[in-house]
């Protein structure tokens, strides 16, 4: 797909509320994680993927707002030098954010699984790299644009519904050289019907692009297992500066179809092809629940570089969602931890469900705890903080209503606990003198309307700034991204009260939106 000529267009512009005298133009970038526009203060994406673009219905969009008050930004594909917006393309549906080019300015990988390539590629999918500069994001390097079929990608067909982009991961490796990962988990091979793959792209200057799938063998080691029809290998992803995770909730053990396994990567390359290391099931050696159908391991992933916390003595700390689980009840749902050593040997080191020790709230059917996780660990620090999305739960007569529970990941979870719920309506409890007690802390509310079909932890993201909890779900009138800020207090995960609130029609943000929220970085 040709990339449109036209030059990038975005307006900045005050919403109702104040933005701020604007910063005057940075002269170099500061190198500051999600700075898109150089000036030291890190920035937000979030994305709107089934937004109408330029009157094209689920074109989608990204809206970028800067951090010190100097406006938003909102990206269609015309306005991101990506190509037209077309139907169902889902612009927006996977968002990565790494220094690609090493100037100093974060730049933006967008996923658009539903893009439609020539003829016959129907939902083929499309990744972009959108750069920063200090005149902004998209106003310095030209857009990058990675298509199958196409430049680094010519070797690989572009096929109906492939979903390339569904997943991205990005960072930088130990040794500083930029990396970004992109899965198709809808990739044919052979009879291997949505047996998945991936994309990993490595350097700044020049940049190289090996794909990974679970039939090689040859280039840079067996990767365990091997293809099989419905794997859906990629469907999640998460990285370190050592190691790279890759969900395959498909994968099928035994007579259990869909039990799903994780495989284990570092990112040392043969020939653009990363190392596979190992693979985690829940029938590995040494590894709790056993794999049963419809278990769904590894549907979200998770992962903190555990570098110098002395206790623990392994190099990546990972978590890995089991939606699926059936405990007392079907599809409650659980999370376990594992502990990745030097070599890529993993261990592990805790299991977490809702009737667990000390955990707030209980199992009950189709919670799907563990649909999506996030994980954050400030740099050279021992604490680590672990987001655990309940999609599922029902809570004072809202079906759906969704929560998200945080926990701290280097100590007994169970005690770390505190849950978050959409518009907390205030529990009272009696006290000594028979009257009610005082209001709940406020940082345990997402602050929106109680209801049902929230879906709260379905969107979750972490970074220094904190926890992005997104609702893009619900009343229209719901849709926001709140940021809690991260800390420990009273011996818990405390992730509030939120620090800011993205909303539609606020802040520079235009009023219009459909699924405002879905993804945040």
């Amino acid at each position: 797909m040709a990339v449109s000529a036209a030059v990038l267009a975005f307006t900045l512009s005050a919403g109702p509320e104040p933005l701020g005298v604007p910063a005057a133009a940075a002269t170099a970038c500061a190198g500051v994680d999600s700075d898109f526009n150089g000036d030291g203060i890190r920035d937000t994406a979030i994305a709107d993927p089934e937004a109408t673009a330029n009157g094209v219905a689920k074109a989608g969009v990204v809206h970028v707002v800067y951090g010190a008050g100097v406006g938003a930004l909102t990206l269609t594909q015309e306005a991101a030098q990506a190509g037209p917006s077309e139907e169902d393309d889902r612009f927006g549906h996977a968002l990565a954010v790494y220094d690609a080019n090493l100037d100093g300015c974060a730049d933006l990988a967008i996923g658009s699984p539903y893009e439609d390539v020539g003829t016959t590629g129907v939902d083929s999918g499309r990744v972009v790299v959108v750069y920063g500069s200090t005149a902004g994001l998209g106003a310095g390097k030209a857009t990058v644009e990675y298509v199958q079929q196409t430049g680094l990608l010519t070797a690989i067909a572009a096929e109906a519904e492939d979903w390339f982009g569904y997943a991205l991961e990005a960072g930088k490796t130990r040794a500083g050289v930029p990396f970004l990962i992109a899965s198709m988990p809808g990739e044919d091979i052979g009879t291997g019907i949505d047996a998945g793959a991936l994309v990993y792209f490595s350097g700044s200057t020049t940049v190289t692009a090996g794909v990974v799938n679970q039939d090689q063998s040859t280039t840079a080691g067996a990767v365990p297992d091997a293809v099989e029809a419905y794997d859906r290998f990629g469907e999640s992803i998460t990285a370190t500066p050592d190691y790279f995770a890759v969900g395959s909730p498909g994968e099928g053990t035994g007579t259990a179809e869909q039990a799903g396994a994780v495989t284990l990567f570092n990112h040392a390359l043969t020939s653009n092809i990363p190392k596979a290391l190992s693979a985690i099931t829940q029938d590995s050696p040494n590894v709790n629940g056993g794999c049963e159908t419809g278990d769904g391991f590894g549907t979200a992933v998770a992962a903190v570089d555990s570098t110098g916390n002395i206790a623990l003595g392994h190099k990546m700390l990972l978590a890995v969602g089991t939606p699926g689980e059936d405990l007392a009840t079907v599809d409650g749902g659980s999370v376990q931890l594992f502990s990745v050593d030097s070599a890529g040997a993993f261990t592990e080191s805790a299991w977490i469900d809702q009737d667990g020790a000390n955990i707030d709230d209980k199992v009950e059917a189709g919670d799907y705890f563990g649909q999506r996780l996030a994980a954050y660990r400030p740099k050279g620090i021992s604490p680590a903080y672990l987001a655990i999305g309940v999609p599922g739960q029902d809570s004072d007569g809202f079906a759906d209503r969704g929560a998200v529970h945080t926990f701290m990941m280097f100590e007994p979870t169970g005690a770390t606990d505190r849950l978050l719920k959409p518009g907390m309506p205030i529990e009272p409890e009696e006290t000594d003198g028979g009257f009610p007690s005082p209001l709940p802390p406020p940082d345990n509310v997402i602050p929106a309307v109680a209801g049902e079909r929230l879906y709260a932890g379905l969107s979750l993201s972490a970074n220094e700034d904190g926890l992005y909890v997104g609702l893009p779900y619900g009343p229209p009138d719901g849709s926001a991204v709140y940021l809690f800020g991260w800390e420990r207090r009273d011996n818990t995960a405390a992730a509030g009260p939120p620090r800011r609130t993205f909303k539609p029609g606020l802040n520079g943000l235009p009023a219009e939106h459909n699924t405002f929220g879905t993804v945040a970085r």
